[in-house]
């Protein structure tokens, strides 16, 4: 019996290697991603916060230092979002590009793996009709065989 040898194996191992590459890769933007996008949360939230402390100290009575404060506090914060906002798209964008080198990545090896399967159940059947063939020969032996004695 022929022991089963696929063509492309080392090409499969190297399209699964990439996958898992691709699949780590994926797996640090969508880390990055939610970093970023936690870091937003927290600056907006903290925004918000101020912003509401700032309203109700202004009901009760605030001085202009205090509200010069305030401004510039929440202004910055501003500027921090709006930088923040920036490196969340840019996460968003390198996380879906890499979703979709990870789907590339899939399909490639689903396909040498669909290959793979036809390839051994030819093998398989060629294999079966090579033993049926070889069977057949050893029958007709051993009649002649008995006919000759």
């Amino acid at each position: 019996m022929v022991a089963y040898q696929f063509k492309f194996a080392k090409v499969l191992t190297i399209r699964e290697q990439e996958k898992s590459e691709t699949e780590l890769a994926y797996k640090e933007s969508v880390s990055s991603f939610e970093k970023v996008a936690t870091e937003l949360y927290n600056l907006l939230k903290k925004k918000e916060d101020t912003t509401d402390t700032q309203n109700n100290l202004l009901i009760s009575g605030l001085s202009v230092d205090n509200i010069h404060h305030y401004s510039n506090y929440i202004d910055g914060l501003q500027k921090r979002i709006d930088v923040v906002q920036k490196e969340v798209v840019q996460a968003r964008s390198k996380m879906n590009w890499m979703e979709e080198k990870l789907l590339e990545k899939s399909l490639e090896v689903k396909k040498f793996e669909k290959i793979k399967e036809k390839d051994l159940s030819q093998f398989q059947e060629e294999q079966q009709r090579l033993e049926t063939i070889q069977l057949d020969e050893i029958s007709s032996l051993k009649f002649q065989n008995k006919e000759i004695r």
